[in-house]
Formats: C-alpha cells, structure tokens, sequence
C-alpha cells in the first residue's frame, strides 16, 4: 500500500476534522480503547473513554482554534501498524491566522484489526523550534499556505 493512499492518513484528518468540529466523540471515535494522547500541554490520556471526557471538558471551558496540518510521512511498520508524522497548526477563534506559538509535531501510531484501523497514540509536540526563528517561520508559512488554500490538511 502506498503511504499517500494509506489509512492512517484519513484517520489523521479524521482527527483534526473532529477537533475542529468540537466534536469530542467523533474525535475519540478513531482512537482504540486502550490509546495514549498526549496533549500539546504534556497531559496524558490512558483510554479512549478518558480522552473523550477529557475535550469535552476543554470544549466546554474554551474556545479551541481551528487545526490546519501537513502530513509528512507514514511509515508502514508491519503490514497491521503504521506510524503517521504531521505537523499542525491553530487559527485562534476569531483570528484569520496560523499563530505560531501554537505550531506542533503530532504523531500517530495506529494498529489494524480486521478492516478497522485505530490510533494507540496520538501524541503533540510543541514546534518551538527554540533559537531557530528561520525554522519556525518556516513552518508557519507552510501551514498559512494550507490554511489560505481553504484545506485542513494536505
């Protein structure tokens, strides 16, 4: 299977598609029930039932922004498990661009059973690319592009 056809590349816009639809269920819809996530912030999530309570909270208490993300590579680890790098972006509500501060890396690992592929770990990385401005404008300028072209993830 070619990595741009793979599976875990929709399970991967399926995500973002959720979190920008603030629709904690169909975000943790993807995961399997035992899944790990770690958040942008470092805080962990041991179960697809924990996660699912846990944005619902976050929808609940905050206005989120909007995910734009690239996929940059997905490797096929075994024919039932494969591993998906992306890096991401937010809008802010009400803002009309990619803030840079809240630029990631997010990793996906994701494990095949039957037909059904399901992320075991979801996992964000902040891109703060420290004394390296060139790199993180970069990235925001990467992540504009997809944002301006009306895409959430390319």
């Amino acid at each position: 299977m070619a990595a741009n056809d793979h599976p875990i590349r929709r399970l991967y816009e399926r995500l973002l598609a959720a979190w920008n639809e603030r629709n904690a269920a169909a975000m943790a819809s993807v995961l399997a029930s035992d899944a790990i996530v770690v958040g942008f912030d470092g805080s962990r999530s041991g179960s697809r039932a924990e996660f699912e309570a846990h944005l619902r909270a976050i929808f609940a208490d905050h206005q989120t922004g909007a995910y734009v993300g690239i996929i940059r590579e997905v490797h096929s680890l075994t024919p039932d498990v494969a591993l998906l790098q992306g890096v991401a972006g937010l809008v802010s509500p009400g803002q009309e661009d990619i803030n840079p501060a809240t630029n990631s890396i997010q990793t996906v690992v994701a494990v095949r059973s039957g037909n059904t592929w399901q992320a075991v770990l979801f996992q964000t990385t902040p891109a703060a690319w420290h004394g390296r401005p060139d790199d993180r404008d970069a990235l925001t300028a990467e992540l504009r592009d997809v944002y301006r072209r009306g895409l959430t993830c390319v």
